[in-house]
């Protein structure tokens, strides 16, 4: 047998054949009708691919035979006709495309899907220009967007033509799955056709974009202020929501959502939500639209006053804590301000969370209210009795009080007398004798004291305290009787200066040894005669109990009165010494004297 098949790789056409084995042919064991259906397959004036017409001979098995006017028949598989397609019926005419000849069987294999494929890409072509819309049913979704089925109504990969849809081109906002969108109808902006490749490139994001801006146009020339408008949430921001009004999308603030306090505009609205909205201010050439909810609704502050009374004790949740204090909300829309300095008559608060925390639910007072600013101060003191209301009657003047020792300072002890009352012990009322620096010489922290109240300021707060108030004032009687002028006592040197030496009589009482009564002879330096520890005998020359001072002596054979006269010769000696011009109190020259007992006081 000849291997027709394999002279056809070969490419030798039919002609060729004939005329190369025209006379060998008759002496091949050949079947003479096989080879004539041979003949007429090669000879068939069609090229692949071409769509012709045929007429259905029968339906055999999965097979349909068609008659396509010559002596071979073409064989078009039975799986190309839909469900939905009306079954082959012999003697029906159809198309369809030529793909490909089998020699060895003598048929010719045809496909109806293709032919139909190709109609419909041609009526396409023939109907369709870039920049026309289009009205398709989403198929399915492929790398990089969706295919859409144009030229037929049924979501099916056998009808019409598909085109693609880029991702990117599926709406103005990308959608979270563009496969949402299999079986929906859509139309959509041809925006490539590629004939060659037969790829056709469309947006539905084109056509939305253009309805839009003719809407956005029409919108933007009827929107005023004031208007209310129906509108779809599109985004939510942290800031707020853009709201699509039908052509442009207008921006809810978050703080014209609502006249309560908002963390997030996803607490009051979600994308895809209709909202009823108000204009509230409409920028033409920027093309930006502000909105409002809240005001629907009655300002909360319109009647605050009346509502809210300055005084009026009400309730509340605390919402919002901050360094300074702590807000409350009376209602939806109205919140107050409780300074931290308004929260507590006795405690002293670093921060308002030592007192209150979010979620709290206190009482408090309307202190004042400022409806330009929207503000309420209020106060949480206010709810409970003032430690100071009446404290003068508590602590009258002379009482005899007792307290703990809050603070030291170097100008005093806070004595707190009661929770939220402390009094001020001043280191001057601490002793009638010693001297007192700092008021950690006699006391410490957390030490229980017994006072006397001296003095009370209601209005400002305060309480003078007394420690030595509580013993008789020893300069009254007790120092002038026990050192009279002549009195001859022992003391311990505590302190050297360059004009005397302090002798401790007793504790807490010292004398000044000036430096001209150190000796009879004239010293420079006290260093020279006495140091300090030393135990010295002086004599008393004198006491002055309004200054609270003691004079004293070394010169014990010298009588009192000779002293006394002896300084007060010196004092006026050097009060003539000072001269100058008329009005002048400074010395006009020194001659290196040491200075006078008033001196000796200042240091």
């Amino acid at each position: 047998m000849v291997d027709r098949n394999l002279i056809r790789d070969f490419q030798i056409d039919d002609d060729e054949l004939i005329s190369a084995f025209g006379d060998t042919l008759s002496q091949i064991d050949i079947d003479e009708s096989a080879f004539d259906r041979l003949i007429d397959v090669r000879s068939n004036p069609y090229d692949e691919n071409q769509i012709i017409k045929g007429t259905i001979l029968s339906v055999d098995g999965d097979d349909v035979m068609v008659d396509l006017g010559f002596k071979s028949e073409g064989i078009v598989p039975l799986s190309e006709w839909d469900d939905d397609d009306n079954k082959p019926e012999p003697g029906q005419t159809i198309e369809v495309l030529m793909e490909d000849m089998d020699d060895r069987n003598s048929l010719i294999l045809l496909s109806k899907k293709k032919a139909d494929r190709q109609r419909d890409w041609e009526r396409v072509i023939s109907n369709c220009r870039e920049g026309e819309i289009v009205e398709g049913v989403v198929v399915k979704k492929i790398k990089g967007g969706l295919l859409v089925k144009i030229g037929d109504d049924t979501p099916s990969d056998e009808r019409g033509v598909n085109v693609f849809l880029p991702a990117s081109q599926v709406d103005i906002r990308r959608p979270h799955d563009i496969g949402d969108f299999i079986n929906q109808k859509i139309k959509c902006v041809i925006l490539k056709i590629d004939e060659s490749r037969r790829n056709i490139v469309v947006s539905r994001r084109r056509l939305i974009e253009d309805q839009r801006a003719e809407l956005k146009r029409k919108l933007l020339s009827e929107l005023h202020e004031g208007d209310v408008r129906k509108g779809i949430v599109k985004n939510i921001a942290d800031f707020g929501a853009f709201v699509d009004l039908g052509g442009i999308d207008g921006l809810l603030h978050i703080t014209d959502m609502s006249w309560g306090r908002i963390n997030h505009p996803s607490e009051i609205v979600q994308i895809d939500q209709e909202l009823e909205v108000k204009i509230l201010n409409v920028d033409r050439d920027r093309e930006k639209i502000a909105l409002g909810m809240k005001q629907l609704q009655p300002s909360p502050w319109e009647h605050v006053e009346s509502k809210y009374p300055v005084g009026s004790r009400v309730q509340g949740e605390v919402v919002n804590i901050m360094t300074y204090g702590a807000f409350v909300k009376l209602e939806d829309g109205i919140e107050g301000l409780v300074h931290i300095s308004e929260m507590s008559w006795t405690r002293r608060i670093n921060h308002p969370s030592e007192l209150v925390k979010q979620g709290d639910m206190v009482d408090v007072v309307v202190l004042a209210i400022n409806t330009q600013k929207q503000e309420i101060s209020l106060g949480m003191k206010q709810t409970q009795p003032n430690p100071w209301d009446n404290v003068t009657q508590k602590y009258p003047v002379g009482s005899t009080v007792a307290g703990v020792v809050r603070n030291l300072t170097n100008y005093g002890a806070f004595i707190e007398l009661e929770e939220g009352v402390d009094g001020l012990l001043h280191v001057s009322d601490m002793s009638w004798t010693r001297k007192v620096s700092h008021a950690s010489e006699l006391l410490k922290k957390g030490d229980e004291v017994t006072c006397q109240i001296v003095s009370v300021d209601e209005n400002r707060k305060r309480i003078a305290l007394g420690l030595k108030q509580l013993d008789e004032d020893p300069w009254e009687t007790q120092i002038p009787d026990k050192y009279q002028p002549g009195t001859i006592v022992k003391g311990k040197v505590t302190k050297i200066t360059n004009f005397g030496v302090f002798v401790e009589l007793e504790s807490e009482l010292e004398g000044l040894l000036h430096v001209s009564e150190l000796s009879d002879q004239k010293v420079t330096s006290p260093e020279e005669v006495v140091k300090v520890g030393d135990e010295l005998e002086v004599k008393v020359l004198r006491v002055d109990t309004h200054e609270r001072k003691i004079g004293l002596s070394r010169r014990l054979d010298v009588p009192v009165e000779v002293l006394v006269e002896e300084q007060a010769a010196g004092r006026a000696a050097r009060e003539e010494l000072k001269g100058g011009t008329e009005g002048s109190a400074g010395p006009l020259f020194g001659f290196g004297s040491v200075p006078d007992e008033e001196d000796a006081d200042d240091e």
